[in-house]
């Protein structure tokens, strides 16, 4: 089940790469193929599933029971912008081979005792780990329903859907 995540992440930055414009050579193709290649490489090591950004908005017009985790930094991002509904908690960017016992707290706390939730983590953009670090945590401390939305808050704006403000 696991390996299909990777699969169907894989395909999925594959496909955005593919149909942004195939039909020329882009300058940054190496670059797309970087972050496509990391991106998958997250999702096998942290055993978590993905969403893409309309099965999100879909899950949250149909009133899906779940927590959505933005884990950018609260003053300069999350208190100008954020999913609706969204908690924060603030992840580092390099991968964690360690969490600290105050942020496993932290994190434990937020997601509280039903470990078969349903919980979406969400950074800023594909290429940052901090929703990759915070659902890798996730799912080591017994989560099972731990998904990334990779596109984050920028694809979120992108696709011009509502964002709250404190």
């Amino acid at each position: 089940m696991r390996h299909i995540s990777a699969i169907a992440a894989m395909a999925t930055v594959t496909s955005i790469l593919f149909f942004s414009g195939c039909d020329k050579p882009k300058p940054k193709e190496l670059d797309n193929e970087q972050v496509a290649v990391n991106f998958a490489r997250e999702v096998l090591r942290g055993r978590y599933h993905i969403v893409k950004t309309e099965e999100l908005k879909g899950w949250m017009d149909s009133k899906k029971e779940m927590l959505i985790v933005d884990t950018m930094p609260y003053d300069e991002s999350y208190k100008k912008n954020h999913i609706p509904g969204a908690m924060q908690i603030l992840f580092v960017i390099p991968e964690m081979e360690k969490i600290e016992k105050a942020k496993e707290g932290e994190l434990l706390k937020l997601l509280g005792d039903d470990k078969e939730r349903t919980v979406i983590f969400y950074c800023g953009f594909t290429k940052c780990t901090r929703s990759h670090n915070a659902a890798m945590w996730a799912v080591k401390l017994g989560y099972k329903n731990v998904y990334r939305y990779p596109a984050g808050i920028v694809g979120w704006k992108e696709a011009g859907y509502p964002v709250q403000k404190i």
